[in-house]
């Protein structure tokens, strides 16, 4: 009974008519902010967090989700025609959408595309509402120490956040910690890393950071690449985005093995939406009947990936809200906001805010109807915004990243801070550093020394207090295998490969 009550409760907030403009204004905006290439959904939750000040916290997370889940769409549009991903998850999408584009297939493509992201949103949205409660219910009888373990446990799967880039991973990492260490010590009260600068006792902004590195940074990127709009000037009607019955009859085992896989990888902290995309390729592939058209515009290289990582960024939400630890990088973002609006992700956030937790989900299921029509619907006005130079868009998102920046403390330094960090972004970006990594850093940091010193303080046996608690000790074991087993498995890569060149 309470689990219906409270979806009626959700329900109830989110069917009010400014949470259903918000909504209405998050899928849209999202698709846009999806289908440009060079802002993905990170920097668009970034760029747009500083609109959400003032305003009722539930509204606010009702537009970014849904931001969020029209730019993971938003990203196939671009991807499919003009083989430039709007985000990462949608990077495996061009091998085979940009394929079916050059063949005059696009329509379908983006077709089941839609398809797939609302059957994959939908089933991702129930999965959440149902492995939430019972998921924040056995962390209710979290410490200090299972605190820290678990907030370890989501700093070491940072790997899930970089790539094959491992070690450039944790020095970003590295990097966002000693930033978070910036400001007044939480015990004792003394200034760390100040440097005499009154502006820095208080720390380092989250947001100011965040719109640099992802919003200045990702279009100082983007600056750089150039765009073939041939494809852009086919016709893209309602028609022309029907699938076939052989469309269906192929993309359907796809769109439910995406949509499973997407979930399952979602959960995981640190993994997110690229990594399910890339697995759900790969699976496809291993269990098609004709492997040989991967690649070459098979319908199921979109179907499955597209599925899984909308799947994925429902699943995001999971760890966020229960645990206080986030799927990926834009969930990064957005626990950041929460903890702006003076929320406190975690356990407690079903018990304390059911309002805003039961909202959100609501409004999940809502936006992916939204998006479901939008998406086949307007489809040609989408394309259409692919035709604006990026130099006309590039000083409006400086223009916003700046008054995003100011807007927080109305304070010149913060937009200094946005400025510096836009530029460290792009340098990360250029040299395979991991922004979102740096991120995760700097918001979890707090909260893990927090919990760190709480637990030393109540500890009488030094740091074995994470081992001799069964929930710690499980999950520092693992944070320590997070770390430890890719190291092993790069060393014996290393060790095989001066064995061959020693035999050659």
């Amino acid at each position: 009974m309470d689990f219906l009550a409270n979806l009626s409760l959700g329900f109830s907030i989110a069917f009010t008519p400014f949470n259903l403009l918000m909504a209405a204004a998050g899928v849209t905006l999202g698709t846009f902010i999806g289908a440009l290439p060079g802002i993905g959904p990170v920097s668009g939750v970034a760029l747009l967090l500083p609109l959400t000040f003032g305003m009722d916290p539930v509204s606010g997370i009702i537009m970014l989700a849904a931001l969020y889940a029209g730019s993971m769409y938003g990203g196939t549009i671009t991807s499919v025609l003009i083989n430039t991903p709007g985000e990462s998850a949608s990077v495996v999408t061009c091998i085979d959408g940009y394929q079916m584009a050059l063949q005059g297939r696009a329509g379908p493509a983006l077709g089941v595309a839609a398809i797939g992201s609302f059957v994959a949103g939908t089933i991702g949205v129930v999965l959440l509402m149902l492995m939430s409660p019972l998921l924040a219910r056995w962390a209710l009888s979290f410490g200090p120490p299972e605190t820290f373990a678990l907030m370890l446990l989501g700093l070491t799967t940072v790997t899930g956040l970089t790539g094959d880039h491992a070690l450039k991973g944790y020095m970003s990492m590295v990097f966002g910690l000693m930033l978070a260490m910036v400001g007044f010590d939480i015990i004792s009260g003394d200034a760390r890393y100040a440097f005499g600068i009154n502006e820095m006792l208080d720390g380092v902004e989250f947001l100011p950071v965040a719109i640099g590195l992802f919003g200045l940074g990702e279009v100082l990127v983007g600056a750089e690449q150039v765009t073939d709009m041939r494809i852009l000037r086919a016709r893209y009607g309602i028609r022309d985005v029907m699938l076939t019955a052989a469309d269906w009859a192929r993309s359907r085992g796809a769109i439910a093995r995406g949509t499973a896989l997407g979930f399952l990888i979602g959960v995981l902290p640190g993994a997110g939406p690229t990594i399910a995309s890339f697995l759900a390729y790969t699976l496809e592939k291993k269990v098609s009947k004709h492997p040989e058209e991967f690649g070459r515009g098979a319908i199921e290289g979109v179907a499955a990936p597209e599925s899984a990582n909308n799947a994925a960024s429902s699943a995001a939400f999971v760890p966020m809200l229960t645990l206080g630890i986030p799927g990926s990088a834009t969930t990064a973002v957005m626990l950041g906001g929460l903890m702006m609006w003076g929320l406190r992700p975690g356990p407690l956030l079903f018990e304390k805010n059911p309002d805003f937790v039961w909202g959100l989900i609501a409004s999940l299921y809502i936006a992916n109807v939204m998006l479901l029509v939008l998406n086949i619907a307007f489809i040609p006005m989408f394309v259409r915004a692919l035709r604006i130079p990026y130099g006309v868009l590039m000083p409006l998102i400086i223009i916003f990243c700046v008054t995003g920046a100011y807007s927080l403390n109305n304070k010149v330094w913060d937009v200094g801070v946005m400025l510096v960090f836009g530029g460290l972004g792009y340098v990360m970006r250029k040299l395979d550093y991991s922004p979102a990594a740096l991120t995760l850093a700097l918001v979890l940091g707090p909260l893990a020394e927090r919990a760190l010193r709480q637990s030393l303080i109540i500890s009488d046996a030094g740091v074995a207090i994470f081992f001799t608690r069964p929930i710690s000790a499980v999950l520092t074991l693992l944070a320590l295998s997070a770390v430890a087993v890719p190291a092993a498995r790069a060393l014996r890569q290393a060790v095989r490969g001066r064995a061959r060149a020693a035999a050659a």
